[in-house]
């Protein structure tokens, strides 16, 4: 393992990328990034930063997009938009198995991973054809130059979506597959690359740290998971930020700043999560505590680092 201090691992990475992945290392101790993930605007029409701001008077600094019903046009213009007002973009995709498959439930089927990986087949020919599809909508955000944190294939380990359920090797094999492309082919020199664990803390399928930038986990429970925090700190020995990249309950930040804890930023699941797991009062408090980061104070920190 590498032990070089806080480097994208893309040399060619934008400048705007660079410099985004440098604040997010500079925050380890010193306070912790909101986010909010969206539900696809056919659902709610954006209620939840609508409803954070209802009752906090702020809004996150991180929002969180889905590629998921291949909606790529829908989140980009998304994307765009909370970039040009200051904020972060994260995005992640429910990805249908391939070469047809669109939507959460097919996200949850299975696909023969060996076909899938053999290049060749008619299988293979499709899983890059969806990776090309998703790397021509990514490559608009490129082109714009807006850095972008990159959280495909999450909760691999949990092995509940077609990436995970071949086994950690077959995922290792992807992860890497899809980096290569998206970095070497396609030149996507704008993403962060975050590896999204689950919160079950399964050994084994760390893709290595030349296809990584930002590693965390997932946890819908109460609490600041320190356990998970310290676990997933140990997948490398590399510096790089450390998130937790989804969860239902807020973590506590008076409690992240003492425990040392240091979860780069959070992003709160969409729906019942942001809005029944988490009392208005809490939201409120969560929102303007001084620890935390929201999109206002991210203007004022982001623009001087």
């Amino acid at each position: 393992m590498t032990t070089d201090t806080y480097t994208l691992t893309n040399p060619d990475a934008q400048e705007a990328a660079v410099k985004l992945y440098r604040f997010l290392c500079s925050l380890k101790g010193n306070g912790i990034l909101s986010g909010q993930q969206e539900c696809p605007r056919d659902k709610t029409k954006g209620r939840e930063l609508s409803y954070i701001k209802e009752v906090s008077g702020q809004l996150p600094a991180i929002l969180g997009l889905d590629y998921i019903e291949n909606d790529f046009e829908g989140v980009n213009e998304r994307a765009q938009d909370w970039h040009n007002k200051g904020g972060i973009v994260s995005i992640c995709w429910h990805w249908g198995i391939p070469p047809f498959g669109v939507g959460y439930p097919s996200s949850q089927e299975s696909v023969d991973m060996t076909e899938l990986l053999t290049p060749g087949t008619a299988l293979h020919q499709g899983l890059l054809d969806n990776l090309d599809r998703a790397a021509g909508a990514l490559a608009v955000l490129r082109d714009a130059k807006i850095p972008v944190l990159w959280r495909p294939l999450h909760e691999f380990d949990g092995a509940w979506f077609w990436w995970g359920k071949g086994g950690a090797e077959a995922f290792q094999k992807l992860w890497r597959l899809m980096y290569e492309r998206f970095t070497n082919f396609h030149k996507l020199n704008h993403l962060i690359w975050v590896l999204g664990y689950s919160h079950e803390m399964h050994e084994g399928w760390y893709p290595g740290d030349t296809y990584v930038d930002c590693i965390g986990g997932d946890a819908y429970t109460e609490g600041i998971h320190e356990e998970l925090y310290h676990w997933i700190a140990k997948r490398t020995d590399k510096q790089m930020p450390i998130c937790h990249h989804e969860n239902g309950p807020l973590p506590e930040p008076g409690l992240l700043a003492l425990k040392h804890v240091d979860w780069c930023w959070f992003l709160t699941w969409h729906t019942i999560h942001i809005h029944e797991q988490n009392s208005a009062d809490y939201v409120r408090y969560v929102y303007n505590h001084p620890y935390v980061i929201t999109l206002e104070r991210l203007k004022e920190r982001f623009t001087d680092s």
